[in-house]
């Protein structure tokens, strides 16, 4: 006979396992160990995320996973860490080929996600999405196409780094990548829209349902900054100093309809902006990089026109990588700047922004700043990651009037920290529970005592 707590049980939502157990001692012992339990417990899923801070080797864990599950692989990965996925496989002894349509795929292949269109993905019985987060950031018809294509794969596994608990939209289309739930039933299951209560709009996680979503989230998702986070030990995974200095330039601007600027209304503005502060933000950019002639830098600009004028005025120093480049010229150039001891890269977030291992560099200047949060912290993550080996410094160039774009992103940066803090703490239990194949805590705990109606009374 089901008891009480059996049903109850039973009502949890949990991820099931449906893939392959290996032991320990299967896995590449290049690996650490909490990459190889990582590894095998991704395996063991079948279908699951890694959310890793950059640095703790997501490329490694992705394909040693790839070559584990034993199925025809196909990796996704954006246009610039392809190459680069296929020189680290070299590592761990795996062959892995980089292929740009169907009849060039190996056992193990990896290309960018816009050539996804040349490959039947019915092919492959493992797909893995490296910087995952494109899940969040791409338009709805290419998401939603990319969960469509993959959703009979047996194996899944999507890698990025760790997500803020209240990122509704990255958490919910990694479960419906992963064919774990649905969109509309996390949000019914888990939250509540803010407007209900008179919040601001948005969804927030229903106060009774807090542990039941971060059990489910552990269920699929691993979540962590450092080793330490699972209970392991942080022993070469400590990261060196970080300076972050604004340099503000003075520069005269009109815009429309103000007499005197004096702050920014919108897009608009800011784009006006960006284009008339142009020379006087390159100017001081390129001051900041000629002091230092024999240290490799990044310039991470926004306009095409402010990475000509700043390669220009660098000369045989300067790699410039525009989107207009081919794959194979953006391939050899970021190559070519990380085989050089002091070239500079000027090009933009969206381009290398993602995913790259420029440890070798560990200084950039930010030629202007857009207001994307993700964007400024993954550029600065492709030199302040664990490995690198000196103070990282970053400069964020601006004219005066742009400042409240540099405060916006600093707030961003500090909610995104005390979030990701926040789920890193609450799943740890259920994460180590999980990757030691031990029991998730099972709580039950009601909290009001039960009535009966009043013509139960007294009936025996």
């Amino acid at each position: 006979m089901t008891t009480y707590e059996q049903f109850i049980r039973a009502k949890r939502a949990i991820a099931p396992s449906v893939g392959v157990d290996v032991s320990s001692e299967d896995v590449n012992p290049i690996l650490f160990p909490f990459q190889g339990d990582l590894t095998r417990w991704a395996l063991a899923k079948g279908r699951a995320a890694i959310f890793a801070d950059a640095g703790l080797g997501k490329t490694y864990m992705q394909l040693e996973w790839a070559r584990l599950t034993g199925e025809r692989t196909l990796i996704l990965a954006p246009l610039s860490v392809a190459r680069q996925t296929v020189m680290m496989a070299q590592d761990l002894g795996i062959e892995v080929g980089y292929a740009r349509e169907q009849l060039g795929a190996e056992r193990i292949t990896v290309t960018n996600y816009e050539m996804l269109a040349h490959f039947d993905p019915t092919a492959f019985g493992a797909v893995v999405l490296d910087e995952s987060s494109i899940l969040k950031a791409t338009e709805g018809v290419y998401r939603n196409w990319l969960i469509d294509a993959f959703q009979d794969t047996p194996f899944r596994l999507c890698c990025t780094a760790t997500p803020a608990p209240n990122d509704i939209q990255e958490i919910t289309n990694h479960a419906a990548f992963l064919g774990v739930m649905g969109r509309r039933d996390v949000l019914a299951t888990f939250f509540t829209h803010a407007a209900d209560d008179g919040r601001a709009s948005g969804w927030r996680l229903k106060g009774h349902a807090r542990p039941s979503f971060w059990r489910w989230l552990a269920s699929w998702g691993m979540s962590l900054k450092r080793p330490s986070d699972l209970g392991y030990v942080d022993d070469g995974y400590d990261l060196p100093p970080l300076t972050i200095e604004p340099v503000i330039v003075q520069a005269a601007v009109r815009l429309s309809g103000r007499l005197f600027p004096d702050r920014l209304r919108g897009v608009t503005d800011r784009a006006d902006v960006r284009r008339q502060t142009k020379d006087a933000r390159v100017s001081a950019a390129v001051d900041l990089i000629t002091a230092t002639s024999e240290e490799p830098w990044i310039a991470w600009c926004g306009l095409n026109d402010e990475g000509r004028d700043l390669a220009a005025a660098l000369g045989d120093r300067a790699i410039l990588v525009e989107g207009a480049d081919s794959p194979e010229c953006k391939a050899e150039a970021l190559e070519r700047f990380i085989d050089s001891p002091d070239a500079v890269l000027v090009t933009k977030p969206t381009i290398a922004g993602f995913g790259m291992n420029f440890q070798h560099c560990s200084r950039m200047a930010f030629v202007g700043l857009g207001d994307s949060y993700e964007q400024y912290y993954q550029a600065i993550r492709r030199c302040w990651r664990f490995g690198q080996q000196r103070p990282v410094y970053a400069y964020v160039v601006l004219s005066d009037i742009e400042e409240a774009i540099f405060e916006n992103v600093l707030r961003k940066e500090r909610e995104a920290d005390e979030m990701a803090a926040e789920l890193v703490k609450h799943v740890a239990a259920f994460e180590r529970a999980e990757i030691s194949n031990g029991t998730l805590p099972f709580e039950y705990d009601p909290a009001q005592d039960m009535r009966l109606p009043s013509w139960l009374r007294g009936i025996e």
